[in-house]
């Protein structure tokens, strides 16, 4: 059962939980999915990008809705655990953690691609290793010594990854060729749902941005405003970065499957659009592995803090810096350990199944918490009554319908294995406590 906070500090606004959730969600997967998108559904890409922004805006009223009832720390492990039960919350938690373990080893193998795409030194060996290694406890360093410090650094990288992807939209739209944008069918069901599941990579992640909860001022104001703010930004940037995409390269924008944004900028700018991209790609990446190490290591803290993982000291609060410190440090290492050993194809897919039932859990919590709680002065409810979270569960369904058989078969044995494991812990602690 959660517990009230202790040590954590209100000190997160709107402007800074909006900054946190852009750039979370603006990491890789758009510098590098609109060539695959492409491949897949040619002109017609454009349809699954709407598609997935209408789930994630449909999830997104879910959450504002459950974050403005449930304020601790911890996301959406917090909705969920509160709505069902130790049961729920420890599956929706380490669903959440590893989910957000295997998209920062995606991520973080994607940025040094990049790096050896330009320097071949970084490609493999030592030099690789090193690499990693700098970039996650680095950030385990700055994260540690304070939240205003994570935060500032969230700030400052979304401006920068935002800069060269607008520059690229409002320059490239003079280049955009409208015959490249021509499609003469739909796509199938099938093919979009293929589609989708991939592409949703690059839109998942606002989930990781609210798990500051507990460190946000007025929440219940904050985060409904927050979530608005990301979405609607995100939802535009996308759609519209492909659109010049690929009204630009036309059919050859499958191609450049390692960077197409790049190309697309040199196109349209020369060598200082290829260098402007890859540099924003960069800081792009970067960014995202800044605010999952400052967001995620939060939910370890709070499956510590509420017992449902019987590890004290992961809870345990930095008496000078007020942040949780070994929980930064332990998910920090255990992330790193996953990007030395896989690589960004093989992990895209796993965080994506993984955060769907993150969201899936999420909306039905909605519904439950409706029954439980009581509305109170100043809560965001989702417009429509039941609506918006039953589309929500129908379109996540869908989503996971398409996934390979195998995927769904150790999909399940992983949420087995975690079944097993709660019924464990809980028969220690029940023995402990008699």
């Amino acid at each position: 059962m959660i517990v009230k906070e202790e040590g954590l500090k209100r000190s997160v606004g709107a402007l800074g939980l909006s900054a946190n959730i852009i750039n979370i969600v603006i990491g890789s997967g758009i510098f590098v999915l609109p060539a695959i998108i492409a491949a897949k559904m040619g002109a017609s890409s454009i349809i699954a990008y709407v598609f997935c922004g209408i789930l994630m805006g449909l999830v997104m009223l879910c959450f504002a809705e459950a974050g403005s009832k449930v304020t601790n720390t911890g996301g959406p492990y917090a909705y969920i655990e509160t709505a069902f039960g130790d049961y729920a919350g420890f599956i929706g938690g380490i669903l959440a953690v590893s989910g957000n373990f295997f998209a920062d080893a995606a991520v973080s193998n994607a940025l040094v691609n990049v790096m050896a795409s330009a320097y071949p030194i970084f490609e493999n060996g030592w030099p690789r290793f090193l690499f990693l290694f700098i970039l996650f406890y680095g950030l385990v360093y700055i994260n540690v010594i304070g939240l205003k410090q994570g935060i500032g650094l969230v700030k400052f990288t979304t401006i920068a990854k935002l800069i060269p992807l607008l520059l690229l939209i409002a320059v490239g739209w003079k280049h955009v060729s409208w015959g490249n944008l021509e499609f003469h069918s739909l796509p199938s069901i099938k093919t979009l749902g293929e589609a989708s599941l991939i592409l949703f990579f690059a839109f998942q992640g606002s989930e990781t941005g609210l798990i500051v909860g507990g460190e946000v001022i007025d929440p219940k104001r904050t985060i409904p405003k927050a979530i608005f703010i990301s979405i609607t930004s995100i939802a535009f940037i996308y759609i519209m970065v492909q659109t010049v995409a690929q009204g630009v390269l036309g059919s050859d924008l499958p191609n450049f499957k390692a960077a197409p944004l790049a190309e697309t900028a040199r196109v349209v700018f020369g060598a200082f659009g290829l260098m402007l991209l890859l540099v924003g790609t960069i800081i792009s990446m970067f960014g995202y592995m800044s605010g999952s190490i400052l967001n995620s290591p939060r939910i370890l803290y709070a499956l510590s803090r509420d017992k449902v993982i019987p590890i004290k000291w992961l809870s345990k609060i930095h008496k000078s810096f007020a942040t949780p410190h070994i929980a930064i440090i332990v998910y920090a290492t255990i992330g790193f350990a996953l990007a030395v050993s896989g690589s960004f194809e093989q992990l895209v897919v796993i965080a994506t199944s993984s955060v769907l039932l993150l969201y899936l859990g999420v909306a039905l919590s909605v519904i439950r918490l409706r029954k439980t709680h009581k509305s109170l002065p100043g809560e965001f409810k989702t417009p429509g009554g039941l609506i918006v979270p039953l589309l929500s569960i129908v379109i996540i369904l869908y989503f996971l319908s398409n996934l390979a058989r195998n995927e769904i078969f150790y999909t399940i044995i992983i949420i087995g294995a975690l079944s097993l494991m709660f019924v464990v812990i809980t028969y220690f602690k029940k023995r402990n406590h008699e």
